[in-house]
């Protein structure tokens, strides 16, 4: 498909994160896109401030006219989207051009430069970091995010076609769809197994992926994955490493060591060492892509971060409230390691919102463990998304999980009250659900308290 000769976009599912990521693209690009959602957020305000139209019933008398000219319109859906839906289902039975998200995607970007960040996290930081690194440097880059930057205060970063930076998803093996030149594979834990079934099939989709790369591509993989590639670690004997870590003032300074040379004095302002490894492979792969440097170290020292990613809502010194998107138990991990590395004599309270009853289930054990190292735990009931229950997979059956007697279930509609009669003084939010839409809430109702 030549997407030069589409006039119309219509997005089926618009307010999703990488779907908005596209509509801001084509509009960037002077076509006419329209889409639906099932319910207005910040991301279709965004879009609709853009001149975007956006409507949230589905109904196909909403499709403008003009897009009902199936010859010069593309349709774009994710897989979220049931097959019941009746626009869809019409575009479908019309003969329209109706393609996957992953699939334009792919489209995009097979004729510029591509530079794909793969793994089952910190894709969405590391994609981020990369993006904002090619455009500091002067590359005449697009980055596809899977995330809103503070930078740029969007999910897109757009300075020009000849490159492109995408989050290659492996849900769904959405990344199949991409054929990079550079590749990077930040983690390969099992995740998504409602979608692969077992682990094992989700590390073959990842080598899979890596068989995408164009020819004479570079892949860039975390030292101790079972990969060939350029390896980056942190305090290792890997390709590119990071050295001589120090904290100065709530920021990482380090040395990096690369084949060729050492950077010295190296900073970089997000909190947690997983943070400094999703910087680490996006220098390692800047670096590669030919960028100076210099520039390179005053770029990384002004990433301010990604919305939802340890972002801070409060902080001071009598007070700190932190937001996090963490859905899976490594991710928790994480998060904890970076708030005890910050905060090391302080009471945490950590509220967590499970997402999908499938992952719970596959992974109940692990989030006991990985829970139970916080101080105070509040869980809120699973956020279903895409499934149906599953008998017996409740957040109640995961807190009986928990080996810690500072625990308890709540409902969001009494979550702040329970916040608040809490004696701990850092404060987080966890889960990919809609937990985030309660953040304004607690931050004021903390901030009226304290």
């Amino acid at each position: 498909m030549n997407l030069k000769h589409i006039h119309n976009v219509y997005f089926v599912g618009i307010g999703g994160i990488g779907m908005s990521a596209l509509a801001r693209y084509f509009k960037a690009n002077k076509k006419l896109v329209v889409g639906y959602d099932k319910t207005p957020s910040e991301i279709t305000d965004g879009l609709i401030d853009l001149g975007i139209e956006v409507h949230f019933n589905d109904s196909v008398e909403n499709i403008p006219v003009p897009f009902l000219k199936s010859e010069n319109t593309l349709i774009v859906y994710t897989p979220a989207i049931p097959k019941s839906h009746s626009e869809l289902t019409y575009f479908r039975n019309n003969q329209f051009q109706v393609l996957k998200r992953s699939k334009v995607l792919g489209l995009i970007t097979e004729n510029t430069f591509c530079l794909a960040v793969a793994g089952t996290h910190g894709k969405t930081t590391t994609t981020s970091i990369l993006g904002h690194l090619l455009h500091e440097c002067d590359v005449e880059v697009t980055a596809f995010l899977g995330g809103v930057t503070e930078n740029y205060n969007s999910n897109l970063i757009i300075k020009g076609t000849k490159v492109s930076v995408v989050e290659a998803d492996e849900f769904d093996r959405s990344f199949l769809t991409l054929s990079p030149n550079m590749a990077g594979i930040t983690s390969m834990d099992a995740d998504h197994l409602d979608i692969y079934g077992e682990a094992d099939a989700l590390k073959a989709s990842f080598i899979e992926f890596t068989k995408r790369l164009k020819p004479k591509g570079k892949l860039f993989v975390k030292s101790g994955l079972p990969m060939e590639g350029i390896t980056y670690g942190i305090e290792d004997d890997s390709d590119y490493s990071a050295q001589n870590i120090k904290i100065e003032n709530g920021t990482y300074v380090f040395d990096v060591k690369t084949p060729k040379a050492v950077l010295e004095n190296i900073h970089f302002n997000l909190p947690g060492r997983h943070n400094l490894s999703n910087a680490l492979i996006a220098l390692a792969m800047a670096v590669e892509y030919g960028c100076p440097h210099q520039q390179l170290a005053k770029a990384l020292a002004s990433f301010k971060g990604v919305k939802r990613r340890f972002t801070y809502h409060i902080k001071t010194d009598a007070l700190v409230f932190i937001d996090d998107y963490a859905h899976h138990p490594e991710e928790i991990n994480a998060v904890h390691q970076a708030v005890r590395e910050m905060y090391p004599e302080r009471k945490v309270l950590a509220v967590f919102q499970p997402h999908l009853f499938s992952r719970t289930k596959d992974f109940a054990d692990e989030f006991a463990d990985s829970l139970s190292q916080f101080d105070e735990i509040i869980l809120l009931d699973i956020y279903p998304a895409r499934e149906l229950p599953i008998e017996g997979v409740t957040s109640a059956w995961l807190l009986g999980k928990i080996r810690n007697e500072n625990k308890r279930l709540v409902s969001k509609e009494a979550l702040l009250e329970n916040i608040l009669e809490s004696d701990a003084r850092i404060i987080l939010t966890i889960g990919a659900g809609d937990i985030g839409e309660e953040v304004n809430k607690i931050k004021k109702g903390l901030s009226l308290a304290s």
